[in-house]
């Protein structure tokens, strides 16, 4: 059984007890990881605390070669890391390659260029100097389906800002965690700046949440447990960041390049098994065009090939593990309950082992459907008509979330206009690229703060005025 990873070293956790991660491929158990215990916390947090003063006054330029190091290592190590990123959570391999590991590693260099690079006093203001200072120790919650990447997009930005951090990874996925943390004792990271606790949400996150010592919590994942992690933040008065559900709408206007546009929706919202928090899960297309973009949406879809995520040609890993299957399945059986027509994929399973589910596709999907309405994520796409502009926006405002979304028109003024009024976080402008520089973030019950980029290290700065 693996260890822990506190004040600069292995240790076992006092539960004595463990977690098997199990490959969702295969069924089979393929390691074991400390369930740690509220003890085990408070022991990090210690190291944490003890550390702060020294790291918070590093200068930051002295951080960044740290973060500049980890970045070129993790590089170095990027097809193993890929490969276990495949086994632990079912990446197909290329995706967990370019996505999984090598875009985390470009965001970990651009913290040490920003810690390098950002202005910490922010100047006068009258006779007031304003300065920007570490918030103090961090407590880090991740999620499974992006196990490296959400650990990153939180330590990262907290190292730069001078913080030090206590990470819990998800007990589902935990092992690209671990990859990190080799990586940052072998790049000399002073003891107790990263610490790690492996464990479950409702013990060693809920420990992290509530504990006094920890000054910030930063969490990813269900808004469900967002809520939780929030009520329990709320006892000390700590601040929290929260980056939660999703259920993102991709907006076909009449003039877009309809072939274009759905191709890469359907993409959108299959990619990671439709394991991503801001998948466009939703298409919405004019009645004009309804038909035609369901046909070709389908046909599009039966070219993900299902497999095994370590062979080539596999574009639809599995999903992480037999719950998640068992969920996706029900919502599937729930959306033709609820009056949807199923064009593609159903309930069978595709493989003889393995947590798979097969691409699907909901045509004559109402707002309000809980299909329509819920977080999924799994690799279900529903479609949905719409008649003019302005009811594509209220269906796609129509949900409690707002992390992403797409809008396609013919053209960029016209998809400007539309992607304005689309209460989320952040929109794809006819096909724009995903930003890894640019803030993260959603509205509504999809979080709270921001993520990458200079807007994700602020959120780990407190404001102080200095009167004169």
């Amino acid at each position: 059984m693996r260890h822990l990873y506190v004040n600069g070293a292995w240790i076992p956790s006092a539960s004595g007890e463990g977690v098997d991660v199990v490959n969702p491929a295969t069924e089979e158990v393929i390691e074991t990881v400390p369930a740690g215990w509220p003890g085990d916390v408070d022991t990090a947090v210690t190291a944490a605390r003890a550390a702060f003063p020294s790291w918070s006054g590093t200068a930051p330029a002295e951080r960044a070669k740290f973060l500049a190091a980890a970045a070129g290592l993790l590089e170095e190590r990027a097809k193993d890391v890929a490969a276990t990123i495949a086994a632990d959570m079912g990446s197909p391999l290329g995706f967990a390659l370019k996505v999984q590991t090598l875009m985390p590693a470009g965001v970990l260099a651009s913290y040490g260029d920003l810690a390098e690079s950002y202005d910490f006093d922010a100047g006068r203001v009258g006779n007031s100097q304003v300065v920007r200072e570490p918030v103090g120790v961090v407590g880090a919650i991740t999620p499974w389906n992006y196990p490296l990447h959400q650990v990153i997009c939180k330590v990262a930005p907290a190292l730069a800002a001078g913080c030090t951090v206590v990470l819990k990874p998800s007990e589902v996925a935990p092992l690209a965690a671990y990859a990190l943390a080799d990586i940052f004792h072998e790049v000399g990271l002073p003891p107790g700046v990263f610490n790690m606790v492996s464990g479950y949400g409702p013990v060693v996150g809920e420990a992290i949440a509530s504990h006094p010592g920890i000054d910030m919590v930063s969490f990813t994942g269900s808004t469900r447990a967002g809520r939780r992690v929030a009520a329990l933040a709320a006892q000390t008065v700590k601040r929290v960041a929260l980056e939660l559900g999703g259920k993102s709408a991709n907006v076909i206007l009449p003039d877009a390049d309809m072939e274009t546009a759905v191709k890469a929706g359907v993409a959108n919202a299959f990619i990671n098994s439709g394991q991503t928090c801001s998948a466009w899960s939703r298409m919405l297309v004019h009645w004009d065009q309804y038909d035609d973009a369901v046909r070709l949406a389908v046909d599009i879809a039966r070219g993900y090939t299902t497999g095994d995520p370590l062979a080539e040609g596999t574009r639809l890993g599995p999903v992480v593990s037999a719950a998640q299957r068992d969920r996706v399945i029900r919502y599937i059986n729930l959306g033709q309950e609820e009056g949807a027509r199923l064009v593609l994929g159903g309930t069978d399973n595709p493989l003889d082992r393995g947590y798979f589910v097969e691409p699907t596709i909901f045509a004559g999907v109402s707002p309000g459907m809980s299909i329509e309405q819920e977080e999924i994520f799994g690799p279900v796409l529903a479609v949905v008509p719409f008649a003019t502009e302005d009811e594509a926006v209220t269906i796609a405002n129509g949900t409690p979330y707002g992390l992403a979304g797409a809008v396609w028109a013919g053209t960029e003024d016209k998809a400007m206009s539309v992607a304005r009024r689309l209460r989320t976080g952040q929109v794809h402008v006819n096909g724009g690229r995903f930003n890894p520089l640019a803030p993260f973030g959603g509205y509504k019950q999809s979080g709270v703060g921001r993520e990458l980029g200079q807007f994700g290290l602020e959120e780990y700065l407190e404001v102080k005025a200095l009167h004169l």
